[in-house]
């Protein structure tokens, strides 16, 4: 542990950072570990106030992400286990997290924020609920932003939410990354959060900010996975159209924080390397087209 000598204040604005950066991370290993998104939810929410309740005493563990998903294990075991009396089938579950190894490496839990897109893309759903879905749970947006992304009412989308997370739960849906016979059928979906993604981060629908870094940049972050995962012409593409947008970010607002026109941009601070791959994605994209 660190020391413990923390204001109050400066904890609670660490937990606000550590929400903000590793919730979701944390979210997808519990959902895998759980196999279930509403008390994924719920181990999460206690697991961030346990934190708050004894790091002031105990001091911040050295890794804080970690130690989340470790006592969000817990904390869902005695949630579980009260019910198990009322509900049989919650014995398989708690059965599965007294066995269940949990991740100490952060590949391990990148792989797992993989695994969920997947599985919230999954055939089994529409693929409007499949766009829902992923853009809330793994990317965090909240139901306003993703109705005004997909052009629809709150409450139709939380309705496709609670719906989507209902058959996936009944379907006993495996969290993994598809075996690459099944990635076709998946990719469309994930690569429309992706794009809906980096929209949202590209100039925010809400917010005190026009753009949001954190959004865009988990959008080339999956990108490449997904590249990486199905080197599709399709994938290929929508990964060079990101970097060459997100090349401008420094010079797109001005120090008033608004949007500043491309022809008044400072293009020496255009990120030339995100350029240069940008241009050869286009390239490889257009290449592997043709040879199809």
């Amino acid at each position: 542990m660190t020391s413990s000598d923390q204001e109050p204040q400066e904890l609670r604005d660490r937990l606000d950072v550590l929400w903000r950066a590793e919730s979701r991370r944390v979210l997808a290993t519990l959902i895998r570990l759980l196999g279930d998104f509403d008390l994924a939810e719920e181990a999460l929410a206690a697991a961030f106030a346990t934190a708050l309740e004894i790091w002031p005493d105990r001091g911040v563990p050295a890794n804080p992400r970690a130690w989340l998903v470790s006592t969000g294990r817990h904390k869902a075991l005695d949630l579980l286990r009260p019910r198990v009396r009322l509900d049989a089938s919650l014995g398989r579950i708690v059965e599965r997290l007294d066995r269940a190894v949990e991740p100490r490496e952060f590949d391990e839990i990148e792989d797992d924020r993989l695994c969920l897109v997947f599985a919230c893309c999954h055939p089994t759903l529409a693929h409007e609920a499949q766009v829902a879905l992923t853009l809330r749970e793994v990317c965090g947006l909240t139901t306003e932003e993703i109705a005004r992304a997909l052009l629809c009412c709150a409450p139709t989308i939380a309705q496709r939410i609670v719906r989507a997370k209902a058959r996936l739960r009944d379907e006993r849906v495996t969290y993994r990354v598809p075996s690459r016979a099944e990635l076709p059928a998946r990719l469309d979906a994930v690569l429309s959060v992706i794009y809906l993604v980096f929209n949202e981060g590209y100039l925010a629908s809400s917010g005190p900010l026009l753009t949001r870094f954190d959004l865009s940049s988990e959008a080339i972050r999956l990108a490449r996975l997904v590249v990486e995962l199905c080197p599709e012409p399709e994938a290929e593409g929508l990964l060079a159209l990101l970097l060459l947008h997100d090349a401008r970010r420094a010079s797109r607002t001005g120090p008033d924080g608004d949007l500043v026109l491309i022809e008044d941009q400072d293009r020496g601070s255009w990120n030339r390397a995100q350029i240069a791959e940008g241009g050869q994605r286009v390239a490889r994209a257009i290449s592997s087209r043709r040879c199809s």
